[in-house]
């Protein structure tokens, strides 16, 4: 039997060979690939760029697309615990999308799934939507003035719009309870071996106070913050990176769009760095999304606080160990010692 190519780290010539080959089964027609390029971001998962020109009975429609697959992973990576061992594999992001496309939310339209005979590994490919996710330029460039007062309103909405999509419409996803979610942390705390007091600390604040509510199941998007999505000057274009999806308590989303990491700087703006947690919470409930309670909200902020910063540790710890080496993994490390400031804060205010 043929085996599949491997899908090792491509050069980006092999890479739009084979994306070629890919497109052209997918359309169904001569396909010609120009322009492929790695976008910026992203410590987790490959986002590539490119322009197909499809030959169609000799008139020629050229579409920018593009590619979303799994970097190469070193031996050993896979023993690595935290967020990754909780990520969705392409397949399900790919459906995922594709569900909340029919339910209004605003997504990259997803075109085809890759299959092993592309030699691309784990992936799809969906159209791309214009927009920028970078954060700096959002918050603060000129052009994107009215953008900022629209995007709190937008996000509450779409927000109301994905929690209410049915369960059943969606592919097998994990459900997470609030003393599941902090066990996996906890568990990555341990498997990293380092001492933590301030991740200690919150932790066992958070168990004891367990939100009393039981929350019926609803989707849950995991990742909904500033930088995973793509605004434009007329307002928010598209939700980005659906490989945490799970289902839970809806308010998870809420209070990690308002942790003071993705406010990027504009600290006095919870929400993202755009507004205030009122506004959010409010334009959430005027799109029909259930009447936020706010110690239930502030509860998962805390908790999306010591999640990033666990987050922080692995991301470094994947490089520290030599499963695999990345100055942005290393980057990202850094970031635990704000992470615990930002706790000890919040703790003191609670």
């Amino acid at each position: 039997m043929e085996q599949p190519p491997e899908t090792g780290d491509l050069a980006p010539a092999e890479l739009a060979r084979r994306l070629t080959a890919a497109c052209a089964r997918h359309f169904g027609c001569t396909v010609r690939v120009e322009g492929l390029f790695r976008h910026s971001g992203g410590a987790s998962r490959q986002t590539w760029g490119f322009d197909a020109t499809l030959e169609h009975a000799g008139s020629p429609q050229r579409d920018a697309l593009v590619l979303r697959r799994d970097p190469p992973r070193s031996a050993g990576t896979g023993a690595l615990t935290g967020e990754t061992s909780l990520a969705l594999d392409r397949g399900l992001e790919f459906e995922l999308l594709q569900v909340a496309q029919r339910h209004g939310v605003p997504v990259p339209a997803p075109l085809f799934a890759l299959t092993p005979g592309d030699g691309l590994g784990e992936g799809f490919v969906m159209r791309h939507v214009p927009g920028t996710a970078i954060a700096r330029e959002l918050l603060r460039d000129p052009r994107y003035a009215r953008t900022r007062a629209n995007i709190v309103p937008q996000l509450g909405g779409i927000l109301a719009r994905l929690h209410a999509i049915p369960l059943p419409e969606l592919p097998a996803l994990r459900r997470t309870t609030p003393a599941e979610a902090i066990a996996q942390q906890r568990h990555v705390l341990d498997t990293i071996g380092e001492p933590h007091p301030v991740y200690e600390l919150a932790f066992t604040w958070l168990e004891r106070r367990l939100p009393a509510v039981d929350v019926a199941p609803r989707f849950v998007h995991g990742d909904f913050r500033t930088g995973n999505f793509l605004a434009a000057e007329e307002g928010v274009t598209a939700i980005l990176d659906w490989e945490i999806a799970h289902t839970g308590d809806p308010l998870e989303d809420l209070g990690w769009m308002c942790i003071k990491s993705w406010r990027f700087g504009a600290v006095e703006n919870p929400a993202g760095g755009f507004g205030s947690r009122e506004a959010l919470f409010a334009a959430y409930e005027a799109a029909g999304g259930e009447k936020v309670d706010v110690a239930r909200a502030r509860w998962w902020e805390i908790f999306g606080t010591a999640r990033w910063g666990v987050i922080c540790m692995a991301q470094a710890w994947k490089h520290l160990s030599g499963a695999e080496h990345s100055v942005e993994l290393a980057s990202i490390g850094r970031r635990c010692a704000e992470t615990e400031v930002d706790l000890l804060q919040l703790l003191a205010e609670a």
